[in-house]
């Protein structure tokens, strides 16, 4: 409201399924979405009034953005909020997974004190590993400046981005099959876009090392669930870190649950006391941006402002650059 209060603006928080959200969009200028109900075709059609649809994430998938770049409907996100602690927390999935942490947590409280140290005996040390980005944006460039000092080789797959980014990050641009060949540590960093559903599939786990990781805190939609359940299972790779599951919350059947090689963390890596009151004050400016006729700072489908009558603004202090 420090931003949407002095434009008149009214906030109506609607809650309950589809139907509930597209009778309340019927008069609404804009909608800022939480995640669920998804902002369908049918909610953002049901918005006749609609001028901005804006999301308190990064990730842009719980929105139909075709259907609102069709109707001329800019839709917003934000993609340099949350950079730094969802960074900290992909390091901390690959620190933990590569010493075990977890296992060698329940040994100590098992009594097991003594299987603790040769337990590690057959896992090689950190420096001079191989950590494999992929997609290489903001997340996975912060997450390149923490792992540089632990000694890890560093390469990256992202045909959006230019090979000298990489080479800024000390980063090797490689191919996505030498990504996975060569890689001891693979990091999952593409959003959960049509593009990269399911880009990790059976074929793609079977290229890993058996003894290389698999860490994820982009989107479960990239990964084949049940292509990485059965690549653990059966040893194609040693373990995983992941805070994002194809389907959440995880239900309670799911075989992830039950195996000690795999360190579980609930889509939470963005999450520190500055998540709420940032991504707030960031939703309401870029909807006051747009509300009062201006461009926002961050739109994922700018092919709609080119075609509307928001004006172009000169921003005095801001971040750009892609996404997760």
């Amino acid at each position: 409201m420090e931003t949407l209060g002095p434009i008149g603006a009214e906030i109506v928080e609607v809650s309950g399924d589809e139907n509930e959200l597209i009778k309340a969009v019927a008069d609404a200028d804009a909608i800022y979405g939480k995640g669920r109900p998804r902002i369908s075709a049918r909610v953002i059609e049901a918005g006749k009034k609609l001028k901005v649809v804006s999301l308190g994430s990064v990730g842009v998938d719980s929105v139909d953005v075709d259907v609102a770049t069709r109707l001329g409907i800019p839709v917003t996100n934000v993609p340099d909020t949350f950079i730094e602690e969802v960074a900290d927390h992909a390091m901390t999935l690959i620190l933990a997974s590569w010493r075990r942490l977890v296992v060698q947590d329940q040994m100590v409280r098992k009594g097991e004190w003594t299987k603790a140290r040769p337990h590690l005996y057959q896992f090689p040390r950190l420096m001079g590993m191989t950590l494999g980005f992929i997609s290489f944006g903001h997340v996975a460039r912060a997450v390149a400046k923490r792992a540089a000092p632990f000694g890890f080789q560093m390469l990256a797959y992202d045909p959006y981005i230019e090979e000298l980014v990489m080479s800024d990050y000390g980063v090797q641009p490689v191919g996505y099959d030498e990504l996975l060949q060569r890689s001891d540590i693979v990091s999952m960093h593409a959003p959960g876009t049509k593009d990269a559903h399911h880009l990790m599939k059976e074929q793609h786990f079977r290229q890993m090392k058996k003894t290389a990781l698999f860490v994820n805190t982009g989107r479960g939609s990239t990964v084949d669930e049940p292509a990485m359940i059965k690549a653990l299972q059966e040893g194609w790779i040693a373990g995983a870190g992941l805070d994002v599951l194809e389907t959440e919350p995880v239900g309670h059947n799911n075989p992830l649950l039950g195996m000690d090689n795999v360190i579980l963390t609930a889509h939470v890596a963005s999450a520190s006391s500055r998540f709420d009151p940032a991504r707030k004050r960031r939703v309401g400016a870029e909807l006051a941006l747009v509300l009062g006729g201006k461009w926002p700072r961050a739109c994922v489908n700018p092919m709609v402002l080119e075609k509307s009558k928001l004006q172009r603004w000169q921003p005095f202090s801001m971040e750009r650059g892609p996404g997760n």
